[in-house]
């Protein structure tokens, strides 16, 4: 009896390819006959489960996305059972800094798909991801809610600060990429200003108790 095929894991097994062969050469020098030999399949394949090159970067940016979301939720799993908005928007905004192997591809790939969907006619005709507002969403919600609770700064503005985290934290992961800072220094700078965001009330500069 023929073995049955799961297609969800080849696809997933074809993305991987991507990620690899994109994280070593750079997503626009990457074909899809190149990713077919790094996984080790037919081109055929690679044609019958994604027809186009842009389809296959569609699906290989959305397999990028939700391992950076797999990430995050290690990072708050290793947090504690109630890790409160402090840590959470620490974790979110750590698991985007190039400090490992992982880390690094997922930077460098999502920031060459920032680029090319500003020049690419099938990316620029698709939303960049499926929600692109996501994580400043939850960053702002993370503030609010630290403001509700006395742990913030309750004079901040919450989308403001979520907007300028999330641009400091890309603009630290390039530092990193380029060799311009390590990360250790990437890190101290987003979490001196996480600590400017979640305070005491009345003590400026001193970080907030979790609740």
């Amino acid at each position: 009896m023929p073995k049955r095929v799961d297609h969800e894991e080849r696809r997933t097994q074809i993305a991987e390819a991507l990620v690899r062969v994109a994280g070593r050469r750079g997503l626009h020098a990457v074909g899809m006959r190149d990713v077919a030999a790094e996984a080790g399949v037919s081109l055929r394949l690679v044609q019958y489960y994604f027809e186009t090159k842009e389809k296959l970067l569609l699906y290989g940016l959305q397999h990028l996305t939700d391992r950076f979301t797999a990430r995050v939720g290690a990072r708050l799993a290793a947090a504690g059972p109630a890790p409160g908005p402090r840590a959470t928007a620490e974790a979110l905004l750590l698991a985007s800094l190039p400090t490992d192997a992982e880390s690094r591809t997922f930077h460098l790939l999502y920031s060459a798909y920032a680029i090319l969907s500003v020049t690419d006619e099938a990316l620029a005709a698709t939303p960049f991801i499926d929600n692109p507002d996501a994580a400043e969403d939850a960053l702002t919600g993370l503030i609010r809610q630290a403001q509700e609770s006395g742990t913030a700064d309750p004079g901040a503005d919450a989308r403001t600060e979520a907007i300028s985290l999330l641009a400091m934290a890309a603009a630290m992961g390039t530092s990193i990429l380029v060799g311009q800072r390590g990360p250790d220094a990437a890190v101290a700078v987003l979490r001196h200003h996480l600590d400017r965001i979640f305070t005491v009330p009345g003590e400026p500069g001193t970080a907030a108790p979790e609740q």
